[in-house]
């Protein structure tokens, strides 16, 4: 509004880039989750139903995250195994 003075609107901007951010994650949980359509009854239904879409989207993210870290690993150890074999012949062909 126009009579808001700067702190109001600094505020109201805040909160609306908060809801832009969460936004795409609740279409995702729509679509890939099924949190369109509730099959359980009642509040408490909905509640379950939401709870279990937000830790299949956790889990999910946390096994994203486990995979990217063990590749990560293997590749490294894969590296450290043939470096030092490279390290000491560099040693050898000095000495």
């Amino acid at each position: 509004l126009k009579r808001d003075n700067r702190y109001q609107q600094d505020k109201k901007r805040k909160l609306c880039k908060r809801r832009a951010a969460i936004e795409p994650i609740i279409g995702h949980l729509k679509s890939d989750f099924r949190l369109s359509r509730n099959l359980l009854k009642g509040q408490v239904g909905d509640e379950i139903n939401v709870l279990m879409a937000a830790c299949a989207w956790n889990l999910r993210k946390w096994l994203v995250i486990a995979t990217i870290f063990l590749f990560w690993q293997k590749l490294g150890l894969f590296f450290v195994k043939y470096l030092r074999f490279f390290v000491v012949l560099d040693k050898k062909q000095f000495c």
